[in-house]
Order: C-alpha cells, then sequence, then structure tokens
C-alpha cells in the first residue's frame, strides 16, 4: 500500500522527539506521562486557543451537532496541542473538536502532544487545516498563501508538504486576485471553481465582476463563461490579446511549469499561435532546466 503524501514528511519533520521534551510531566489523577509525542487525556482548562487558528468561521449548527455526539460516544478523534510548559498546552489543531467539547460539558480532552516552535506551529495548523474536507476554495487559497508568506515556502516545497501539484496550488491562489464580491460568492457556494477559474483569466476586476454578474443572472455554464472571456469584447488587453488564457490552456500552462518547476509565462493569440517563456532567477536553475529538457 503507498503511504498518502498529504501528511508526509513536511509535516512529520515538524514533529520533535519526545526527548526534546524537558517540561514533561504526570498526572497526580492517573500517573499517565504527558511527554512530547504521546497522547495523554489533558483537562480542557489547561488548553489555551491557537493564536494562529486560520479558521475564522465555525458553523453554529454543526458544532452543537458534533458536541451531542461527543457527549454520546467521547471525542474519537484526538486534538494536538503543543506543550508550553508544566501542565499548559496550546491548541495546535482540533479547535473544532475543542469547542464542541466545551458545549458537551467535557472536562478532559484525548490529545496529541508535541513541541513546536511558532513558524512550525502556524504551519502544522495551516496543513492540518488544508487537509480538512468541507473547506471552500478561498479557505484553501488562503491557507496556501499564508503558508509561502508566512512559512517562507516556495511552491515546490509546499507542493510537498500538502501533496499537491503546484499547478493545483497556483490555481488555487489565483482565486485571491477575484473581487471580494466573488470571492464570497466561492465561499457560500454560488459560484464554482471551474466559473473562477475562468474569470481569473480576465485581468480586469471590472470585466470580472461583470462577467460574474452575468453568470448569476443568467445562469451561464463554465463553458459559456470560458467562450465569454476569450470574446473580442471582454478581452482587457486589445483585439489580438495573447494573454487570456482558457481554462484548458492556463491548465496546460500550470503543468509546464509543475515539470520544470519553474515560472512559466504563456501567451495564446486568437488564431492559436503563441509562444511560452521560461524564467529563471540563476545560471544553477537554468542549468536544472536545461538537464530536465535534455539539452
Amino acid at each position: 500500500m503507498t503511504k498518502k503524501r498529504g501528511l508526509g514528511r513536511g509535516l512529520s519533520a515538524l514533529l520533535e522527539s519526545p526527548g526534546t521534551d524537558i517540561t514533561s510531566s504526570i498526572s497526580e489523577q492517573d500517573r499517565s506521562p504527558r511527554t512530547a509525542g504521546s497522547i495523554a487525556n489533558i483537562p480542557l482548562d489547561n488548553i489555551e486557543e491557537n493564536p494562529f487558528q486560520p479558521r475564522a468561521t465555525f458553523d453554529k449548527t454543526a458544532l452543537i451537532e458534533l458536541s451531542i455526539s461527543i457527549k454520546e460516544l467521547g471525542l474519537i478523534q484526538p486534538i494536538t496541542v503543543r506543550k508550553m510548559g508544566y501542565d499548559k498546552y496550546q491548541l495546535i489543531s482540533g479547535e473544532r473538536r475543542f469547542r464542541a467539547s466545551k458545549l458537551a460539558g467535557l472536562t478532559e480532552l484525548p490529545a496529541y502532544i508535541r513541541v513546536a516552535n511558532d513558524q512550525a506551529m502556524l504551519e502544522m495548523a495551516l496543513v492540518e487545516n488544508i487537509q480538512r474536507q468541507d473547506l471552500d476554495a478561498v479557505e484553501i487559497a488562503i491557507s496556501y498563501q499564508r503558508l509561502l508568506d508566512e512559512c517562507d515556502l516556495t511552491q515546490e516545497k509546499l507542493s510537498e508538504r500538502v501533496g499537491k501539484d503546484r499547478s493545483t496550488i497556483s490555481n488555487y491562489i489565483r482565486l485571491l486576485k477575484l473581487p471580494a464580491v466573488i470571492q464570497m460568492a466561492i465561499r457560500e457556494g454560488r459560484l464554482s471553481m471551474g466559473h473562477a477559474r475562468a474569470l481569473v483569466s480576465l485581468d480586469d476586476p471590472e470585466k470580472q465582476t461583470e462577467v460574474f454578474n452575468k453568470i448569476v443572472e443568467s445562469q451561464l455554464s463554465v463553458r459559456q463563461v470560458e467562450e465569454i472571456t476569450r470574446s473580442k469584447g471582454y478581452s482587457t488587453k486589445g483585439k489580438n490579446s495573447p494573454n487570456t488564457l482558457s481554462f484548458k490552456e492556463q491548465s496546460l500552462r500550470d503543468a509546464i511549469a509543475d515539470r520544470l518547476g519553474a515560472d512559466i509565462e504563456m501567451r495564446v493569440g486568437r488564431k492559436g499561435k503563441g509562444k511560452i517563456e521560461i524564467r529563471f532567477n540563476s545560471k544553477e536553475e537554468l542549468e536544472r532546466i536545461s538537464d530536465l529538457l535534455g539539452i
């Protein structure tokens, strides 16, 4: 069986050895060791919330439903905390479970205990957040962007951390360039990822908003939106613009960039002619690209 990449070397490398934890303690009640790398029951009052929590909103109804389940069955999946000192912990991941457990009236929670510095903690929280199944596309994009900006990761390293192709990451991050009204429509489920990708191909926010309004009013399909964004009336660079790429062309460009591990600029004219520009930042990177191309 192949090992899933999602929580692979990038995340496990952040989890320190139990031998490095100098703050380990033993509960006076159950005498179970609370050392890094172990799972232990921790008093809920000894856990503080994560200041780096990337998730801003939690559905109240879903929290209540989860709290009822926890009250009946207990917490099946432990939360993850980092040790701050003697019997003091800070939440790394599992805030939804943490909040629901509070509502359920639990006094202690099972938790994985880790040791991590602030940057490692932020990265762990963001990576864990991305693995969730109920996130909207914009929330995923924000987490990707924070990993790039705040954890000083390249897209290549980020790809390794989360087990996703660079092209997939790029497609999500581009959503953050869309006007706020369109991002909100994505978050509320009123606009699909396919529609959003087609809108990203337009450089002008006013044109993006104009086409978005047409999508809402006329219930346009993704293919219809791609045709509109490529038409003369919606070209942002003029009649012969080579910069407005269809979703298929964007995917091809991103696949090439992912294969070469480099930034790619693709230009396609209205008659199908165009060019691909490969960007590099050093002689070493040029040599690496040359080797990949077999030159």
